[in-house]
């Protein structure tokens, strides 16, 4: 299912949507940018190499869940944790990701439901 989506707009709407999100970026399935970026102001934890092999490795994971699918159903998001950082990664329908990164402190459940809102209401 192809989902057009204003994506810079949607982007910039989970940015604006809490100050403790750090970078919000819509990828396609050829982990090419279709939207989003890092935060105005901020520099970025990663190198833009290491940043690209986070992206390579997202995707591979994305296409992998979709295999799963089968026997568990479509993966809504996943998350990962890390010292610094926490990343989401969330599933715009079967053609692009959506990985945000944001500060460890950041409600979990918060971010991944106004995203979630921010989806639906971009799609109409």
């Amino acid at each position: 299912m192809i989902i057009l989506l204003d994506y810079e707009n949607f982007c910039s709407q989970i940015l604006d949507s809490n100050p403790k999100i750090r970078f919000a970026t819509v990828y396609d399935q050829w982990a090419v940018r279709a939207g989003g970026g890092l935060r105005k102001g901020l520099t970025s934890i990663l190198s833009e190499h290491k940043e690209n092999e986070l992206v390579t490795l997202a995707i591979l994971d994305w296409q992998s869940r979709k295999e799963v699918s089968k026997w568990l159903g479509k993966t809504k998001y996943t998350l990962a944790e890390y010292d610094e950082v926490k990343r989401f990664s969330l599933y715009l329908g079967d053609d692009h990701l959506l990985l945000v990164s944001a500060e460890k402190e950041v409600d979990t459940d918060k971010v991944v439901d106004t995203i979630i809102k921010l989806y639906y209401k971009n799609l109409n």
